[in-house]
């Protein structure tokens, strides 16, 4: 039986991943000073597509939590957030510590696993797909600068943090290349394809240098996994998988959103009817095989 779904890149570590009528919202964050392009931005006419909306917080850091995210449930009152839980959280919220499940609906939970700085990464199956961000979980280390024991200790802890997230059934992983930590800056990434073998892996926090990404993206495929860069605001991908193949189309976003509806990016919840259809206002379930 196939399944899809939609990723959309935003900037930095924010994704947008979008299951049959479901959005899930990863470390959303606009960049300092706003510089995000609002072909790349998310908004509450875009968000109030969608039946559901999810939106996870990984930890405190500026570049993974953005204000902006709580001002979107001035309009949209039943959207849900799931924060780690060091961070506060008002209404329509909840927290979520290394090694706890939350059942959010009946189709969708979270599990949150440790991180190698603050917060938990997470682990969310919706429909049947497995999508795993890792906020800040990542070998850090600096090979030139660290000593051998500051390497050593990086190592059993990233090791340590990554031991319970299982192997294979991830369907879509995004996790850190992050260029300032000079040579072996991806050992972190190479060891979580390796170790848990996602489906298809997608390379975040690289600082604003998408050649990192994309170099990235050209070597580190392996016999299970597909790796890709998504690296323009607004770009996405949509992945259709089955048991036996994956098929990945990226599509680029348009130049200015000014005139275009949310549904350029994003599917509406029903497809639009023939007005003379005499079942117009019929109310038929989502079809999410």
């Amino acid at each position: 039986m196939e399944k899809q779904l939609k990723v959309t890149y935003h900037h930095n570590s924010g994704f947008s991943v979008q299951v049959g009528s479901t959005l899930l919202v990863f470390d959303y964050w606009e960049g300092e000073r706003r510089q995000l392009s609002s072909v790349g931005q998310l908004n509450t006419k875009i968000l109030s597509v969608f039946e559901e909306v999810y939106v996870f917080v990984s930890h405190v850091h500026a570049d993974h939590l953005d204000p902006v995210i709580y001002e979107w449930r001035e309009e949209l009152p039943n959207i849900n957030y799931v924060v780690s839980s060091d961070l506060p959280i008002g209404k329509r919220g909840k927290r979520i510590a290394p090694l706890e499940t939350l059942e959010l609906t009946k189709d969708i939970s979270v599990s949150a696993f440790d991180s190698t700085d603050l917060g938990v990464s997470f682990l969310v199956t919706a429909y049947g797909m497995r999508i795993f961000h890792a906020g800040d979980l990542n070998l850090w280390h600096w090979r030139q600068e660290s000593t051998l024991r500051e390497i050593e200790a990086a190592e059993e802890a990233f090791y340590k943090a990554c031991d319970p997230i299982p192997v294979d059934g991830i369907d879509l992983a995004m996790f850190p290349v992050d260029p300032r930590q000079g040579m072996m800056y991806d050992a972190g990434a190479n060891h979580f394809i390796l170790s848990k073998k996602p489906r298809l892996f997608v390379p975040m926090h690289w600082q604003e240098r998408p050649e990192v990404a994309v170099d990235f993206a050209r070597r580190a495929s392996t016999q299970h996994t597909d790796v890709i860069a998504i690296t323009h605001p607004g770009e996405t991908a949509t992945i259709t998988y089955s048991d036996q193949y994956i098929d990945i189309h990226i599509a680029e976003p348009p130049k200015d959103l000014t005139d275009m509806p949310p549904q350029s990016l994003y599917t509406p919840k029903h497809t639009p009817k023939d007005p003379n259809d005499p079942f117009i206002d019929s109310d038929l379930p989502v079809d999410l095989s």
